[in-house]
């Protein structure tokens, strides 16, 4: 016979995995953050490097000589994160994203619409859904100044959703190791819009383990407002939101159990769906032709203007030097899409960090594959691997445990 034991509440857990915070890792950070000091054509990636790279070498410093992972960690925060973005503040400098969000909610108020109408240049698209610019809406209102730069406001709402999802004693030690990390500190500091889709999709599929498939669905309809890499992390949210609740239902009742299991994992989708139609269709439908000519075909590389987001990974690579390559690198693009919905039809995530690793599989293959694609992408499959080791406790799965035992 089998039995269920209920999942363990998050205050009862025990302590996660570590995460590498000794001296050769905050050295290693500090080398990377010094090359990109060196080798960057950009004025705020130079900066950052230069401040991160003398914080992670403190931190470094301070775990050889025997200080706590706090102490070090804290002082890798405060040289990667806090001193560039002051320093930034103050001299109004920041990546071309933060612009292009301001500017985008300047358009919103004027003109009911983040997109400029005839695009010509890279500088003039708006690659993103009309749900940034609500960063954007403070400097609109009130003016440019430190309190209402779209960077503070895109990284509080990733460090606001991704302490939401965490276990709460996970929160302090994953909180710090995971804004120092180069790839999330260089964001925070000079301004990335990947941030807040990241922690809403992990704040979106913690909501989902938990059965709670309404307030999932309305977390993940805002992140597939904001951006169309959120929009994975819908599908798996379905198919973990089913498992869960199938795992609540007693053994007796399991035939019965599907039918609440599926239609909670139907109100997970409509929510989500009526979410992202409610914040994206209005501005979609005023001018069609800038929508898509702004999130669709400047992303996809169908337009004169060539993306700045070029790094040498497969499918960039494919589309750039391979003639006709931009075909297969879509098709690559579709297959992983494919897989990844297979994975979820035949093997359903059985709990949070199966599917934040699922999503981070799936995004990570998409990455390399699309024609116009950055190395900064992969803060989105990092965050989800790091809040999947965090949430899991080792020999404690996340949802629960399944004993079977004989009858006598």
């Amino acid at each position: 016979m089998a039995t269920t034991t209920p999942r363990t509440p998050p205050d009862q857990r025990g302590k996660p995995p570590p995460m590498p915070s000794g001296a050769l890792w905050w050295a290693v950070c500090s080398v990377v953050a010094l090359g990109l000091a060196a080798c960057s054509s950009l004025g705020p990636h130079r900066v950052w490097g230069a401040a991160a790279a003398l914080g992670y070498l403190a931190a470094a410093l301070l775990a050889v000589r025997g200080r706590s992972p706090r102490a070090a960690g804290a002082v890798a925060v405060t040289g990667s994160v806090l001193l560039p973005l002051l320093w930034l503040l103050a001299v109004e400098r920041a990546q071309l994203e933060v612009r292009v969000v301001a500017r985008s909610a300047v358009l919103l108020l004027a003109e009911g619409t983040p997109y400029l109408q005839h695009p010509v240049i890279p500088e003039d698209f708006n690659p993103y859904l009309p749900g940034m610019a609500v960063f954007g809406l403070p400097e609109a209102v009130a003016g440019p100044g430190p309190l209402t730069d779209p960077r503070l406001w895109m990284g509080a709402a990733f460090l606001a959703a991704f302490a939401l999802a965490l276990p709460t004693g996970a929160r302090s030690a994953s909180l710090r190791w995971i804004a120092a990390c180069p790839l999330v500190a260089l964001p925070l500091a000079v301004g990335g819009v990947d941030l807040p889709v990241a922690g809403l999709m992990c704040l979106g599929l913690a909501l989902a383990g938990r059965g709670r498939a309404g307030a999932a669905g309305v977390v993940l309809g805002a992140a597939a407002a904001l951006k169309w890499t959120a929009w994975p992390a819908i599908p798996v949210a379905l198919a973990l939101v089913a498992a869960a609740c199938r795992s609540t239902g007693r053994p007796a009742d399991r035939g019965e159990g599907r039918r609440p299991a599926e239609r909670a994992a139907w109100r997970c989708g409509l929510v989500a769906l009526l979410t992202a139609a409610v914040l994206v269709l209005p501005t979609a439908l005023r001018d069609p032709g800038a929508f898509r000519a702004h999130v669709v075909d400047f992303p996809l590389g169908l337009t004169d203007a060539v993306s700045s987001a070029a790094s040498p990974l497969p499918g960039h690579l494919l589309a750039t030097h391979v003639p006709g390559g931009r075909t297969p690198a879509l098709l690559l693009l579709g297959v992983s899409a494919l897989l990844l919905a297979l994975s979820l039809l035949l093997r359903p995530p059985a709990t949070t960090a199966d599917a934040a690793t699922r999503l981070a599989l799936g995004l990570l293959l998409a990455i390399a594959f699309m024609p116009a694609s950055r190395f900064g992408y992969l803060v989105h499959p990092l965050v989800l691997a790091v809040w999947a080791a965090a949430g899991e406790t080792p020999g404690h799965p996340l949802l629960l445990r399944v004993r079977k035992q004989v009858s006598r």
